[in-house]
C-alpha cells in the first residue's frame, strides 16, 4: 500500500520532467551541441535528488553539500519552469494571442523563459535571507491583571545539515541572543536529514552559544526522525538543547514547558494525557511540531502552543495547499483559552527560496502568574 503512492509520485515527477524538457527542446533552435547539453542536463537534474540520498554518506562534506543544494534548488526551479510552460501552452491555444511562431526554434523565447524563472528565484533567495522579527504580547488565561512577564524567543525548522550550516546558524544565534530571552523554544526540525554534517562541521559548538536564563527547550520534528531519533536526540543534548519527548518540565516554579513527540511517532501521547497530571496553577506552553488538531490543546486548556512544520508552503502556490491542510499554516490564532502560533520557520528545507512566505523568529512577551506566595511582590 505504501509503494503505490510513491510509484505514482515517481511517474508524475518523471513525466513532468519529460514535458518540460521536450518543450525546451522545441523552443531551442536545432543546434546539436545545445540539444545534447539540454538533454544531458535534464537527465542529471531529474536524478540529482535520488543521487544525493543514495550517495550522501559516501561523499565528502563539500561534495554532498553541493549536490544537496543543487538537487533541492532544482525542485523549485523546475516547478516554476513547469508552471511557465503550461501557462504559455494554454495561451498559445487562444487565437487572440498569435505568438505560436515564437514557441519553436526561437532563442529569444528559450532564453527569456530561463531569465524569467531565474529572476523569480533570485527574488525568492533575497526574501529567504531576510529574517522577519515577529513580536507578540500574550497573557496566560491563568494570570490576573498582574504577574510576571516572560520573554520568549520561539523558532522552528532550522533544518541544519548539508544546506544550512555554520555561517547562517551563527547569524541566527546573534539575532536570538540580542533579544535577551528568558527562554528559547524550538518547535522541531532543528536537524534536516542527517547528523553527519553536524558533527563534521562542529555545529553543536555554535548551538551551545544560545543564551537564555532558563535554557533552550525543543520538541522532536519529523526530520529528527528522518535523521534517526536516537542519533538526533544525542546530538541535540550535546548541543545544549533540552528535548522534551512526550514530557514536561516546570521552569522556575513559573510555567510548564511540554514537548510532544512528532506526529510521525506511532506511540506519541495525546495532549490531554501529557497535561492531566500537571499542577493546574501553572501555565502550560506546548511545543508540537505539526499543527494538526488544535482543538486538542484548546480542550486541555493549554495556555500557548508553538508549532512549525508547514513553512507556509515555502513557495507559491504551495502555500495555497498548506493553507487548506491546516487550520492555521502560519501565524497567530486564539482558540478558546489557548493561544497558538505556527511559525513559518527561521530556516528552510532544500532550496533557499521564499516566494509568498517568509523566514522568521518570534519574540513573545508572555504574562504568567506570580509564583505561589509571591503574588503582588
Amino acid at each position: 500500500m505504501k509503494i503505490l503512492p510513491l510509484l505514482i509520485i515517481l511517474i508524475v515527477f518523471i513525466g513532468a520532467h519529460v514535458y518540460v524538457f521536450f518543450r525546451l527542446w522545441q523552443l531551442m533552435p536545432p543546434v546539436l551541441p545545445g540539444r545534447i547539453l539540454l538533454v544531458t542536463g535534464g537527465v542529471l537534474a531529474c536524478l540529482s535528488l535520488f543521487a544525493f540520498f543514495l550517495l550522501r554518506n559516501a561523499l565528502p562534506y563539500t561534495a554532498a553539500s553541493v549536490l544537496y543544494t543543487f538537487s533541492t534548488s532544482w525542485i523549485f526551479i523546475f516547478l516554476y519552469l513547469l508552471m511557465t510552460l503550461l501557462v504559455l501552452d494554454v495561451i498559445r491555444l487562444i487565437p487572440l494571442f498569435p505568438f505560436q511562431k515564437y514557441m519553436y526554434g526561437n532563442w529569444w523565447a528559450f532564453c527569456g523563459i530561463w531569465i524569467f524563472v531565474g529572476l523569480i528565484m533570485c527574488a525568492g533567495y533575497v526574501r529567504y535571507l531576510h529574517k522577519d522579527r515577529v513580536e507578540l504580547e500574550l497573557r496566560s488565561h491563568r494570570a490576573g491583571e498582574t504577574g510576571r512577564w516572560i520573554r520568549i524567543v520561539a523558532v522552528s525548522d532550522l533544518h541544519l545539515g548539508y544546506g544550512i550550516g555554520l555561517g547562517e546558524l551563527e547569524g541566527w544565534v546573534r539575532k536570538i541572543n540580542k533579544e535577551k530571552p528568558d527562554i528559547i523554544l524550538i518547535a522541531g526540525d532543528i536537524i534536516d536529514n542527517s547528523v553527519v554534517p553536524l558533527y563534521t562541521r562542529h555545529v553543536a559548538e555554535v548551538m551551545r552559544q544560545l543564551d537564555a536564563r532558563y535554557g533552550v527547550y525543543a520538541c522532536m520534528g519529523n526530520h529528527e526522525h528522518i535523521a534517526h531519533d536516537a542519533a538526533s536526540a544525542k546530538w541535540l543534548a550535546e548541543a545544549g538543547v533540552q528535548v522534551l519527548r512526550d514530557s514536561a518540565t516546570l521552569v522556575d516554579s513559573l510555567f510548564y514547558v511540554v514537548g510532544r513527540e512528532d506526529r510521525t511517532h506511532p506511540e506519541r501521547k495525546a495532549v490531554a494525557e501529557l497535561v492531566h497530571r500537571l499542577d493546574p496553577a501553572f501555565p502550560v506552553i506546548l511545543l508540537d511540531h505539526q499543527p494538526y488538531h488544535l482543538e486538542e490543546a484548546a480542550a486541555a486548556r493549554v495556555d500557548l502552543q508553538i508549532s512549525g512544520h508547514a513553512h507556509r508552503g515555502q513557495v507559491w502556490p504551495i502555500n495555497w495547499i498548506t493553507d487548506r491542510i491546516y487550520e492555521v499554516s502560519h501565524g497567530y490564532l486564539r482558540k478558546d483559552d489557548t493561544d497558538f502560533y505556527v511559525s513559518s520557520g527561521i530556516g528552510i528545507w532544500g532550496g533557499k527560496f521564499r516566494i509568498g512566505s517568509r523566514s522568521e523568529y518570534v519574540v513573545i512577551r508572555f504574562l504568567v502568574p506570580d509564583p505561589p506566595g509571591q503574588a503582588g511582590k
